[in-house]
């Protein structure tokens, strides 16, 4: 039920990111992409590898994130490389705007191969302080030839507290 409601909260986070992706496309028109790498940070206060009804989002935590996108080139194939920190919001989510790369065809192209990686880098409570889910996996590409939007959405990273709350959470 836990992981459920994880999956439910992350899906309706990046859905709302991708529908005002979509209003901002259509106000700003461009040849290319618009890119957004997003993802959350929770406190796993069950220490439970999931999110449960007792875990809450993290404000304020610093996030790194790495990313590499495979560029389209007539004549060689060429990759763009960034790395950059993001601390969270007050709702524990951590956004990026890439801005329009030449050559960068996400929205029109499967064939494009491009990733990015999250990794905690410090905990903004010491009372949630301990990493759980340090560093992204994976990601969802979400993608819109319409809008010529892209949007990777990153797996949720986590902390937990140092001792579990056996009242709250039981054996």
């Amino acid at each position: 039920m836990a992981s459920k409601l994880l999956v439910f909260a992350f899906c309706f986070f990046s859905a709302l990111s991708f529908l005002l992706q979509l209003e901002a496309a259509k106000s700003h028109s461009t040849i290319n992409p618009q890119i957004t790498v997003m993802g959350m940070v929770y406190c796993d206060i069950c220490s439970n590898n999931s999110f449960s009804r007792h875990s809450y989002f993290l404000p304020g935590v610093e996030v790194r994130i790495d990313c590499m996108f495979n560029a389209i080139a007539p004549r060689t194939a060429e990759q763009i490389s960034f790395s950059v920190n993001r601390t969270t919001n007050k709702y524990g989510i951590y956004k990026l705007e890439v801005p329009s790369v030449d050559g960068v065809q996400c929205a029109r192209d499967k064939a494009v191969r491009s990733t990015c990686r999250a990794t905690l880098l410090s905990a903004s409570s010491s009372a949630c302080a301990v990493p759980g889910f340090w560093s992204t996996s994976d990601q969802i590409s979400i993608k819109s030839k319409r809008a010529n939007t892209c949007i990777y959405s990153l797996n949720a990273l986590s902390y937990r507290p140092s001792k579990r709350d056996i009242a709250l959470c039981g054996k």
